[in-house]
């Protein structure tokens, strides 16, 4: 994981229509940027599904939600109709910015070790600084407890 207090990497993604996204795009705001495993899946839909009922809260607090996973453009267009999602999904399919901000781990799962992505979510300020950092999230819980540090 990141350090606090850290410059946050940039990137450049498209999201699920394809349009480019840069981190510098949102200087100015701050931006909760989540990491997870895979769209349609039990715990990223809550994890989803909670951001998206918080959304306007967190757009009142002038903050911006990214998704980030190495599901495709398309994996993202259908997921986000499938939940009606208000907030930008980045595809990284060539996994360079979840490598970036260090959430491509071997995960253990039932005894199978894995690669694949930590569930990780990061606060970055109006200026692209990491100022919260929170790995191993537990999905459901998360959308409340970023909406709770702005």
């Amino acid at each position: 994981m990141l350090e606090i207090g850290t410059k946050a990497p940039e990137f450049s993604l498209p999201d699920q229509n394809g349009n480019m996204h840069s981190l510098s795009d949102y200087r100015g705001k701050k931006v909760v940027l989540y990491f997870y495993p895979k769209d349609n899946t039990s715990g990223c839909t809550k994890q989803a599904c909670s951001f998206g009922e918080l959304y306007p809260q967190f757009a009142e607090k002038g903050a911006v939600v990214l998704g980030v996973s190495k599901d495709s453009v398309a994996s993202h267009k259908k997921f986000e109709e499938k939940y009606g999602l208000p907030f930008t999904l980045l595809s990284d399919e060539e996994k360079e910015v979840i490598q970036k901000y260090d959430v491509w781990k071997e995960k253990n799962n039932y005894g199978k070790k894995s690669m694949g992505v930590v569930r990780t979510t990061y606060l970055i300020d109006e200026n692209g600084i990491i100022v919260k950092a929170f790995g191993k999230v537990k999905a459901a819980e998360n959308p409340t407890q970023m909406l709770n540090e702005l």
